[in-house]
């Protein structure tokens, strides 16, 4: 067992065992580092992934029969890394941020204490950290601290989840038992991220039974549809039980009206003697705007300009009303710049916790004791990863100005791209308003987006635009270790003129999501965009003929 234990930590802490885990990281960080270059997107070269890449890999994956030295485990993980996308300066497809130091290292000490996070006598650590933020991230969003609760769990998608397994055993105590009601109906804008779909999907309610809602200009909910759909549900016999708040949408960063929701299940709950309905925000991609809810804009301590100042006193009006929410997320490892995974389901009031709670005769070797006192009974998972140590370690190092600099920037860049791509190329149109996102389309001539967007283009029209952009979209994406842009094939849909079928619309996205994306950058994205264009059209005029 003596060659065993040197494969692990020492538990006397000594100097040699400490020196020689040291020494393993030094050389990761210094190989990657080798691979790094600023000018690429990629560590190294980007393997050649042919058809058969991964059929290759299954072919040749066998456990070794003896254990293999560490240095040869160490090279055989980096090699894993060559042709890996590193976020920098180049990166600006999606929310996959580079993360912040603070939280790689307070990521490493939730790994080397392996606490787990569902009770404090495992994973004391991570279960203070727990509690901690979610007392700071309730006080800044407008919770009362004294009475909301939050945990870590995996992403939007899991916190979307969790809210609509609380909304139902709130509207229906007994559903852990029976089962979930069968005339129960959950609602959600029609730019909404898939969260819900699988979500209903999940825990049975089904897709069936969830409405999706038209979007206005703004990328929002359109409320008087949502007020619409609600009540036809309810004249049918149906029981409106949730609404899905998107405070950002995922292309478009479109934010819902949260208050005018809120006054609109009110008044249904009280017209028609309804139990309250459940409204999450799933804010995982706009949720760290609420650092500026107390910013104080007349003043601006922090100089921010004019432009980036108006867009975030938007925000500000907007996102201060997430606390009218009954659960809301925090999504770390989007633009709080943390590593995977990284998210806080906030919840108003601790006391809807108790629906879903598991009885202490289910847990008998964890929790209820006379010791220990935090036991996430009430979480689907029961091993829980310990990653609100690497948020507590984000917060500290930033604070809310390090955040408000940091979420200004976004703003600031977004800004200066969409004014340069505007002026330098003719056949682009802005397609969304200005937020940490730009999504923008192209056109084989003049662009046409007013046009379009006002419903007076054909279909076929249409048809080929989108064709045109999903085209140019490839010619990018073969060069997407240089620069990588995102795309979608669903930015919003619109009605064209000779036909009651609604089209989705495609589009291109700039997304600033590192703090190396900088003003500083912006000539050589829009070049980039300028010169690939100028090589498709003329590609594209060469088939044509």
């Amino acid at each position: 067992m003596k060659e065993m234990q040197k494969l692990f930590p020492s538990i006397d802490g000594n100097e040699y065992q400490r020196e020689e885990i040291i020494s393993h990281i030094k050389n990761i960080f210094t190989e990657i580092d080798e691979l790094k270059d600023p000018s690429k997107l990629t560590l190294g070269e980007m393997p050649e992934y042919t058809e058969d890449y991964y059929n290759r890999v299954i072919q040749q994956a066998m456990v070794p029969e003896m254990g293999l030295p560490m240095e040869d485990t160490v090279q055989k993980l980096l090699n894993l890394v060559k042709g890996h996308r590193y976020v920098n300066r180049n990166y600006v497809a999606n929310a996959a941020p580079l993360p912040n130091i603070a939280s790689i290292l307070g990521n490493l000490i939730m790994v080397l204490v392996n606490g787990n996070n569902l009770w404090d006598v495992e994973g004391p650590a991570a279960a203070t950290a727990e509690v901690e933020v979610t007392s700071m991230l309730s006080k800044l969003i407008g919770y009362d601290a004294t009475v909301s609760t939050g945990y870590t769990t995996w992403g939007g998608q899991g916190a979307v989840f969790q809210s609509l397994r609380l909304a139902i055993a709130r509207h229906a105590p007994q559903s852990n038992r029976n089962g979930v009601p069968n005339n129960v109906y959950c609602f959600c804008s029609e730019l909404s991220h898939y969260s819900l779909y699988k979500s209903v999907e999940a825990t049975g309610i089904g897709i069936d039974n969830m409405i999706r809602v038209k979007v206005k200009e703004d990328h929002s909910m359109d409320l008087e549809d949502l007020q619409e759909k609600m009540e036809q549900v309810i004249a049918e016999g149906g029981i409106p039980l949730y609404v899905l708040a998107t405070m950002g949408t995922t292309d478009t960063f479109g934010i819902d009206d949260l208050a005018g929701m809120k006054r609109i299940t009110e008044e249904l709950e009280q017209k028609n003697g309804l139990n309250p309905i459940y409204i999450h925000a799933d804010s995982a991609m706009g949720g760290m705007y609420t650092f500026f809810n107390e910013y104080d804009f007349e003043n601006n301590p922090l100089q921010f300009d004019e432009k980036v100042c108006d867009v975030l006193t938007n925000y500000q009006q907007k996102f201060r009303n997430i606390r009218l929410a009954d659960s809301m997320v925090f999504d770390f490892h989007k633009l709080g710049q943390t590593p995977y995974i990284t998210s806080l389901f906030l919840i108003k009031d601790k006391e809807y916790l108790k629906y879903v709670d598991l009885d202490a005769s289910e847990t008998p070797y964890v929790g209820n004791r006379g010791y220990g006192s935090y036991h996430t009974s009430y979480t689907l998972e029961c091993s829980r990863m310990g990653s609100a140590m690497a948020i507590y370690a984000s917060l500290l190092a930033f604070g809310v100005e390090g955040y408000q600099e940091l979420l200004a920037n976004y703003i600031r860049v977004n800004i200066a791209f969409r004014e340069a791509l505007t002026k330098e190329v003719q056949n682009v149109a802005m397609t969304n308003d200005i937020s940490p996102i730009t999504t923008f389309r192209f056109y084989p001539e003049a662009q046409k987006w007013n046009d379009e967007r006002d419903g007076h283009l054909t279909c076929e029209e249409m048809t080929e635009i989108n064709q045109f952009n999903d085209e140019f979209a490839e010619v990018l994406g073969l060069e997407r270790d240089t620069i990588f842009f995102g795309n979608t094939r669903k930015q919003r849909l619109i009605e064209p003129v000779n036909s009651d079928q609604r089209i989705p619309v495609y589009a291109h996205k700039f997304f600033a999501v590192s703090p190396y994306t900088t003003i500083e950058e912006i000539d050589r994205y829009v070049a980039f965009l300028k010169e690939h264009m100028a090589f498709y059209l003329k590609t594209r005029e060469q088939i044509l003929v």
